[in-house]
């Protein structure tokens, strides 16, 4: 790969489109008016998850339930390193584009879609290769592996679109736009629901159909964010012919990005750990705990849109020097993140058993559940300090810190729990409170850490 210049002719400068300039105007307006089709996208993203799970959960078996629910750990594993690397590239496309470089902008985008290309190939055959290995390392029993295996290997074979996908909104983002991502995950989920029902209910393809309706579903939202990004008339549109690796851009990005790559692949690779002391219990709870976990994620989607934002805001204000204002947006979606938790705590707690059923309504099943999501919901609040803070530091393009904070918390700390607990009272609740404990360490060490470092010390962008 060369480095190429780009003649000046080239650049646009951005018109008033869908992108949105954070440096001026209503602050919370601004953390809402973003985070909401992040939010809404993010839930929709969820929901084709869960239809997944659905279907499968309901129309084949217990054990392909907990095969579908369980692997997430693993698909983690590889999609979290890449959306850490992806955010590094919407950190610098954010900072220039607050600064006003607009061909700076241009050559951070084409180095990170000609970056995700090359880590598509890379990602498809380490998925396809790692998959026996992982299953076997995560415990699992053996009336769930064949239809583990089969729902891995597809998932892989297809997991280019989902990066495609990721890059390509994360740019879009970057620059403020937040809506055309969200419209792309509509139809996405919109056709994923379709495909599972047809290739479950009509081909009786079982998990293999569920596999194929989300593969193929992802590489149509690719498609529609790299069709956005050639015809764009903004400082982000993509040209075939300048894609190449910008060797200085490169580096920025993976400054921002590659810790938080490294944190999100290491605190999968605990949470396949985890999944490990889960799975030892068996069928039924597997599949309690791929309900839980399916709540688990739509509980975390509000404070982490608003995180998001924060991260864009924090990025477009002090790339133009307004630190103070950056501040206030950090306090400001604190705020919006822990009352938007709160409020979605009360009906998990009150119809927890109700929730699980609809997934599967064994008794077992619905009993391990419920106890699950009682136990932990109210837990959730304290997430909201680590999320946004993190998001903000990120924002500065201090990535380190959130990093080595998260994996202390939610890797080391959480692992040493874990082998204490199971060795002196092997029960599924004291160990599946290891989550909990690690969010509250994680919360103290990064309030700690943001109160005593200035915001406005880290910044990517050079003064011209």
């Amino acid at each position: 790969m060369t480095t190429k210049h780009m003649h000046h002719s080239h650049i646009l400068t951005p018109k008033k489109g869908k992108d949105v300039d954070m440096t001026q105007g209503n602050i919370v307006r601004h953390l809402i008016i973003f985070a909401l089709p992040l939010l809404a996208g993010n839930v929709f993203q969820q929901m084709y998850n869960m239809v997944d799970t659905w279907v499968v959960g309901r129309y084949v078996s217990n054990e392909a339930y907990a095969a579908v629910g369980t692997n997430g750990p693993i698909i983690n594993l590889l999609i979290g390193f890449f959306m850490g690397l992806s955010s590094g590239a919407g950190v610098v496309i954010s900072q220039y584009y607050g600064a006003k470089r607009y061909e700076d902008v241009s050559r951070t985008v084409h180095t990170a879609i000609t970056m995700t290309l090359i880590l598509a190939v890379l990602f498809t055959g380490l998925g396809l290769f790692l998959t026996p290995y992982l299953l076997n390392f995560m415990n699992t029993p053996a009336n769930v592996l064949p239809e583990s295996t089969t729902y891995l290997r597809i998932i892989f074979s297809g997991i280019g679109g989902l990066m495609i996908y990721n890059i390509g909104s994360g740019i879009l983002r970057a620059v403020g736009d937040s809506q055309r991502p969200f419209y792309f995950l509509v139809v996405c989920a919109v056709m994923n629901t379709i495909l599972d029902l047809v290739f479950v209910l009509v081909f009786r393809m079982g998990v293999a159909g569920v596999a194929l309706a989300t593969i193929v579903s992802q590489a149509v939202s690719a498609v529609l964010v790299v069709i956005t990004l050639l015809r764009t008339d903004e400082c982000i549109k993509v040209r075939l012919k300048s894609l190449g690796i910008h060797f200085d851009m490169l580096k920025k990005i993976f400054r921002v990005g590659i810790p938080a790559a490294i944190q999100m692949a290491i605190t999968s690779f605990s949470n396949i750990f985890v999944q490990s002391y889960i799975n030892f219990f068996g069928d039924n709870c597997m599949s309690g705990w791929t309900t839980y976990a399916k709540v688990d994620q739509l509980l975390f989607l509000p404070m982490q849109s608003i995180a998001l934002a924060s991260t864009t805001f924090v990025g477009q204000n002090l790339g133009s020097n307004q630190v103070e204002r950056a501040k206030k947006g950090v306090t400001r979606a604190l705020l919006l993140a822990v009352s938007s938790t709160l409020i979605l705590m009360v009906p998990v707690l009150i119809f927890a058993p109700q929730i699980v059923a609809f997934f599967n309504s064994k008794p077992e099943v619905v009993e391990y559940g419920s106890m699950l999501l009682r136990w932990m919901t109210p837990f959730y609040v304290l997430c909201c300090f680590n999320q946004i803070y993190s998001g903000a530091l990120r924002g500065a393009g201090n990535s380190k810190a959130p990093m080595i904070i998260m994996l202390s918390s939610f890797v080391v700390f959480r692992q040493i729990y874990l082998f204490i607990m199971s060795r002196i009272c092997n029960e599924i609740l004291p160990i599946a409170m290891s989550y909990p404990a690690g969010w509250l360490l994680c919360s103290t060490l990064t309030l700690i850490y943001y109160h005593k470092v200035q915001l406005g010390k880290t910044r990517l962008v050079e003064d011209n």
